[in-house]
């Protein structure tokens, strides 16, 4: 079994923050068009390019995410609902292991609105924990398992969760931060209970290169952490008749940064969530209820990966095949055993995946359909995955407030590689100026993207300051600028958030800088984000291999007389940050441009090294 807590973090998804595609419209004419005033979206232009049988509107069940469950249960009760490492549950077991995971945290004292930090990775508890905790009205908080005890700190001292159920590697890391915090109880998962019998007693021989396996995924844990298994095991099922939420109630708190970084928990409810998996079935009509295979490659704990797998898989009843991380390997010797018919998945998975593929001649034809987010999709990158699966790629556009996704390519010959798409189902969007955000722009204007829909959050964590920041009449303000054609297709240009998207997942500079500060050696820093091609100019070691998305560069202002140890600064950040935040390379300039009031300017920065390695074309 492969480690969880490692990956590659540059080139395929690891543990992450946000997915939404951040722009910026600094460049654009301020002087407004005399046709502005007047959206041209107001008929929906984009319906007639939806593929057949895809509707306008969706009708959202008027249910519960655990009564969303429970019928696939009903419904589907022999069917296979989890796979890992080759362990199967089948949907009847996973509805009765939740019922008494959902007594087990009741008799600890979790109750309704309770917020619960899960620090986990994927695996079958982490789907079994975030089921219980909603079935008991509580409130699910994901964390990334291989986040510093400074960016946990951060997170819980903000939503004051007391329980936490986590990997057990992660629980040292929770105990440096209970003093600190409201947190009480702690629960730790080992992932090999979730292993095949004959998988558990092989990791138990006393050979060193089981020890080794062994040490990566699993470990001893603080005193006083208790096993969450165990109290499953022990625990009788929840009484039928348990109250649970309603669709109204907040189900989930999903972290998410703005403009500085600071980080701001996303209310989402239960009827946001089961929108947004409502409308992924509507968009992807072709999908049979009860006969799908999902690959769970995206972590649950993020955004992208909870509503595709955590909620959309199980509203259609699919199998859904859990990895603790991206391993090619693995994918493909589980593609020849149990062959997946939907991947949810970013760029550079499908690239490598691809790639591997038609070199080692393995059957990718099972998957029909593929959908990619989080970083933009090259052409290339879809016109090789369809001529190796023969299935169709499409790339969408979300962000954590908008539970996630809200546009998508149709899944149809209508489809416009290096779009994002047109909005889903019961989703309507606008084109504003970024200054004025009441007037409409006309097509063909760069703006920033306003969204409306069922799956848009209802605000932040206690900062109603920043919540009316982000709304507009009700309209959600997506910090994108984007311009749209008359049939309603988008297509992301610029960035407003300052954000470095690496791997499908957000890094914010200000976090990175801040660390690199408090290094004497260092007076001032910048951090921004740059292609594979710009690092391989600057003479990077890891320049990365992906042909999208970015990588964080760091540029430092030496202090007076100091000397700058590369290694030694990237050493520094990786004691302090997850490891998808380190710096790929760092810079060493004389000084950085600053605006008037003396802040440093990261895209002036960032044109700067575009433009002396050449690789601004």
């Amino acid at each position: 079994m492969p480690d969880p807590a490692t990956h590659d973090t540059g080139d395929v998804p690891g543990p992450g923050a946000s997915q939404a595609s951040g722009s910026s419209g600094t460049d654009r004419q301020k002087v407004l068009p005399e046709s502005a005033g007047t959206s041209p979206f107001t008929g929906r232009p984009w319906l007639s390019s939806y593929a057949p049988d895809v509707p306008a509107e969706v009708d959202i069940p008027a249910e519960s995410l655990p009564q969303m469950l429970a019928g696939s249960a009903a419904t589907h009760g022999s069917r296979t609902a989890l796979v890992f490492q080759g362990a199967c549950t089948s949907y009847t077991e996973l509805a009765e292991r939740v019922e008494k995971a959902a007594q087990a945290l009741w008799d600890l004292g979790v109750r309704p609105g309770d917020r619960v930090g899960l620090v986990l990775p994927n695996c079958p508890q982490h789907v079994v924990a975030f089921y219980a905790v909603l079935r008991l009205g509580g409130v699910v908080v994901e964390h990334n398992p291989l986040y510093t005890a400074g960016e946990l700190l951060e997170q819980f001292a903000d939503h004051e969760a007391r329980f936490a159920i986590c990997w057990d590697k992660a629980t040292w890391t929770l105990e440096e931060i209970r003093a600190s915090t409201q947190l009480q109880t702690i629960l730790s998962v080992d992932l090999t209970r979730a292993l095949p019998w004959p998988q558990r007693l092989a990791l138990k021989l006393p050979l060193p290169p089981v020890r080794k396996q062994r040490a990566e995924i699993t470990g001893p844990v603080p005193e006083g952490v208790r096993d969450f298994d165990g109290l499953v095991d022990a625990a009788a099922g929840l009484d039928p008749e348990h109250p649970g939420p309603t669709p109204q109630d907040v189900a989930l708190l999903q972290y998410t940064g703005g403009t500085t970084g600071t980080p701001k928990g996303a209310v989402l409810t239960h009827r946001n969530l089961r929108a947004n998996a409502a409308q992924g079935a509507a968009w992807l009509p072709g999908l049979k209820d009860g006969e799908e295979t999902f690959y769970g490659v995206l972590p649950l704990f993020h955004a992208y990966g909870l509503t595709l797998c955590l909620s959309f898989a199980m509203s259609v009843g699919a199998t859904l095949v859990l990895f603790p991380r991206f391993d090619l390997k693995q994918m493909l010797a589980t593609m020849r055993r149990r062959p997946a018919t939907f991947l949810p998945a970013v760029p550079p998975v499908y690239e490598r995946l691809a790639a591997a593929a038609h070199e080692q001649r393995i059957d990718l034809t099972s998957i029909r359909y593929g959908l990619s987010g989080a970083v933009a999709l090259p052409p290339e990158i879809v016109t090789e995955w369809e001529r190796v699966s023969g299935g169709l790629l499409v790339e969408g556009y979300g962000m954590t407030e908008t539970s996630p996704v809200c546009l998508g390519n149709p899944v149809a010959p209508t489809r416009r590689p290096g779009t994002v798409g047109v909005p889903f189902p019961s989703t309507d969007i606008r084109i504003v100026d970024p200054d004025h955000p009441e007037v409409d722009l006309p097509l063909g204007e760069a703006g920033e993207l306003l969204v409306r829909g069922p799956q848009v959050f209802s605000g932040y964590w206690n900062q109603p300051a920043e919540t009316a920041k982000v709304f507009v009449d009700g309209w959600l303000r997506t910090g994108d600028i984007v311009v749209a054609d008359a049939a309603g297709f988008v297509k992301v240009v610029d960035r407003i958030k300052e954000l470095v998207i690496t791997g499908g997942f957000n890094v914010y500079p200000t976090e990175v800088e801040e660390v690199l500060r408090h290094l004497p050696e260092v007076k001032d820093a910048c951090v921004v984000g740059l292609p594979t091609q710009a690092l391989k100019a600057l003479g990077a070691s890891r320049p990365g291999s992906g042909k999208s998305g970015e990588y964080v560069v760091a540029v430092v202002l030496p202090a007076p007389g100091a000397q700058i140890d590369i290694e030694s600064i990237r050493s520094h950040v990786r004691t302090r940050l997850a490891a998808y935040k380190v710096p790929r390379h760092v810079v060493v300039a004389d000084e950085l441009p600053r605006s008037q009031v003396g802040k440093v300017l990261r895209r002036q920065v960032r044109d700067r090294l575009l433009r002396e390695t050449g690789t601004d074309r």
